[in-house]
């Protein structure tokens, strides 16, 4: 062992009770300090000598040894000399070189140590001190110049520097320490350290600083986590709410923690947002970013702890990011609690991290890059772990692995995906299809969906010379199906327009060649038709494209779907329950077959609904549906096939707010006592034995 690090750390202090565990930046300086030396590539060993138990369990916790430091060596008059020369004596094997590192600076650079120490390993000098370079003129009492002429001021780049003791660190030479018995002999020299590096905590004004400056001193550092779970006022927003005169209220977001939201889930990161508020703003919100919302909580720290046990999530892996008094109870429980750096003073406190961006600003979006650079490139949702002393009452169920397709998981545990089936409801007119993207977008849903056919293969022989009466005259079947089929550029417009409102897009390919359409548009994920279940040279074709695929099964036998999946594998599969009716009979509607689709087939099930109304298409996600999609219209009048059996805009925006509604409702599963009961429970509940 060449070199050794010491760094003392008693239980007292006069100017803050218990400073070297106070936190900063979420980490005790005691702990800041044994990282820096853990961190320097020079230092072999490091060693904490203290005489308080919780100093030495943080230590141990950090990566230090801890030597005990006995009461004669632990009183305010103790020198840091004697509690290095104690440590020295309790080692089996003596060091040349030896550091004493004080605690009481926050920020301290392992470069800074390195350089320090190799000053001393060279032989440049027997000492070093880390020191801040400083031009100033210093005074004493009296009204003395103490390093300066006060008759002659030179300008600052006409003075040599001198340099301030910050007491961050001292590197020694372990012999010299032991014949002089105090840190400075032979040749002394300086290390410099940065301003921000210079704060010394002695006073509750210096732990302030230091608190502050941590989230613009600190390098950030991944956050390796697998569930992150925010508060909504003050993290999403700047917790401020603007007020119309009709009392309904809204919020300022950042569009950019919607795409972090985004490529977290899509990593396979739980993400949740809980809020004490009961507000629709919370819901609109959390349902733009889809992500699942649980509001008007009085008791945080309950609803979470039941969470990660029906999720079998570790706590030691999640971050809790929030930001008021009532955050600190959540905070205490997981393994990176995070502050939004405008947050109390008593949760920057608590923080493991203070973000650097406020609520509002980009907070969310920090947070998710911290998080996604910890996780390794195309990193899948994490396998759940069984939670420590699960309580009785939990079953814990194996689910089929979410599917992702764009930046959204298709899945168990997942926001219902919402499919706005545009279809041919837009009769040709790449108009009407824009009004159906902004009906399907202001809605809240997550895609919207075409169909592409090459007319010359889908048409039948016998229907082609047909005549039709259409909107444009009379025409033969054939005239009118090419009439009605858009081509690259109006997809091109669609593609584009659908991404400006925050909309995925996709169709049903009818043909081989439209699936090489479709691929050349990029979509993120193809529908097989009910109709095309049996069409095996286009089941291999889409399987080819190795994009995730959405399997509808109306009109079709398990025998035929099995075949299909055969084809199309399971890992990127999502089967949709349908009847093939349009319009749909409640009699024929068969929810049930969701769960024995299920059952069968291990992959998430959906729904393609065609029934006039909203109750089917919601007793299919109380049935346990992830995806529900169904047509859409401007109005059920128009002239076209389709357009009896789809939603109009009002019932379309119902539906989604129906589906959020049950979302929430379905809870977690855990049998308890919320906040709203405990008022009746006292007043009506009668206990007899």
């Amino acid at each position: 062992m060449r070199v050794l690090a010491v760094i003392p750390a008693r239980g007292g202090s006069a100017g803050v009770p218990l400073k070297n565990l106070a936190p900063v930046g979420g980490t005790p300086l005691v702990a800041r300090a044994v990282r820096a030396c853990v961190r320097a590539e020079l230092v072999d060993r490091v060693v904490v000598s203290t005489d308080h138990p919780g100093i030495a369990e943080a230590a141990r916790t950090a990566g230090a040894e801890v030597v005990d430091r006995p009461g004669e060596l632990s009183g305010a008059e103790a020198t840091s000399e004697s509690a290095v020369l104690h440590a020295l004596d309790r080692l089996p094997e003596a060091p040349e070189v030896v550091l004493l590192v004080q605690c009481t600076s926050a920020f301290i650079d392992p470069a800074d140590l390195d350089a320090a120490i190799a000053k001393v390993l060279g032989g440049e000098a027997d000492v070093v001190f880390s020191g801040l370079e400083t031009h100033e003129f210093l005074w004493d009492a009296a009204g003395a110049g103490v390093n300066h002429d006060p008759s002659f001021r030179p300008r600052r780049q006409d003075r040599e520097p001198h340099y301030r003791e910050t007491g961050a660190f001292y590197v020694m030479r372990a012999g010299g320490l032991r014949e002089h018995g105090h840190r400075f002999f032979g040749r002394v020299a300086v290390q410099p350290v940065p301003p921000r590096h210079a704060v010394e905590v002695d006073t509750p004004e210096d732990l302030e600083i230091v608190r502050a400056l941590a989230p613009f001193t600190d390098l950030p550092e991944p956050i390796d986590v697998d569930a992150v779970i925010t508060d909504f006022d003050g993290v999403h927003t700047d917790d401020r709410a603007y007020v119309g005169e009709d009392g309904r209220e809204m919020v300022a977001v950042n569009r950019s923690d919607g795409m972090g939201v985004s490529l977290l889930r899509r990593s396979g990161v739980k993400i949740m947002i809980m809020s004490t508020e009961q507000n629709p703003v919370v819901s609109a919100r959390a349902r733009k970013l889809g992500v699942p919302v649980l509001q008007g909580l009085t008791d945080k720290r309950t609803v979470l702890r039941d969470w990660l046990a029906i999720e079998g999530l570790d706590p030691a892996r999640v971050a809790y990011v929030g930001n008021d008094v009532n955050d600190l109870g959540p905070m205490s429980d997981v393994g990176w609690p995070v502050a939004v750096p405008d947050a109390h003073p008593r949760v920057r406190a608590a923080a493991r991290v203070v973000l650097t961006r406020p609520g509002g600003a980009g907070a969310v979006r920090e947070l998710c890059d911290r998080v996604l650079a910890a996780r390794p490139e195309g990193a899948a949702a994490p396998a759940a772990v069984t939670a420590p002393a699960p309580r009785a009452e939990l079953r814990l169920t194996a689910s089929p692995r979410p599917v992702p397709i764009g930046d959204a998981l298709v899945g168990a545990g997942q926001p219902v995906y919402v499919i706005a089936e545009i279809g041919i409801n837009h009769n040709g007119d790449l108009d009407i299809a824009r009004r159906l993207i902004d009906v399907a977008a202001e809605a809240g849903c997550q895609a919207v969906k075409f169909q592409k056919r090459t007319p010359e293969i889908c048409v039948p022989l016998e229907q082609r010379d047909q005549i039709r009466q259409t909107p444009w005259g009379a025409m033969t079947y054939m005239e009118y199906k090419v009439r009605t089929e858009f081509g690259h550029a109006e997809y091109a417009e669609i593609a584009k327009y659908s991404a400006e409102r925050g909309l995925h897009w996709f169709a049903s390919p009818w043909d081989v060649p439209s699936v090489e359409f479709l691929e050349s548009m990029d979509v993120v994920t193809h529908k097989v038709a009910s109709a095309s279940v049996t069409d095996l040279e286009l089941l291999r074709a889409l399987a080819a494209t190795g994009k995730p695929v959405i399997l509808s099964t109306g009109m079709s036998t398990l025998e035929e779907i099995d075949r299909a999946v055969e084809i199309l594998g399971t890992s990127g599969l999502v089967l949709m329950h349908a009847t093939s009716t349009y319009p749909l009979p409640p009699e024929e509607a068969n929810l049930r077959a969701i769960t024995t689709l299920q059952e069968r087939y291990g992959v998430p099930v959906g729904y393609s609904g065609h029934e006039r109304g909203l109750q089917i298409s919601l007793a299919a996600v109380t049935l346990g549906a992830v995806t529900v999609e169904r047509h859409i219209t401007l109005d059920r009048t128009m002239w076209g096939s389709d357009h009896a059996a789809s939603l109009e805009p009002a019932g379309l925006e119902h539906l989604v707010r129906d589906i959020r509604i049950i979302e929430t409702a379905l809870g977690d599963g855990v049998k308890r006592v919320f906040p709203g009961e405990e008022a009746p429970k006292a007043r009506l509940r009668r206990v007899t034995v």
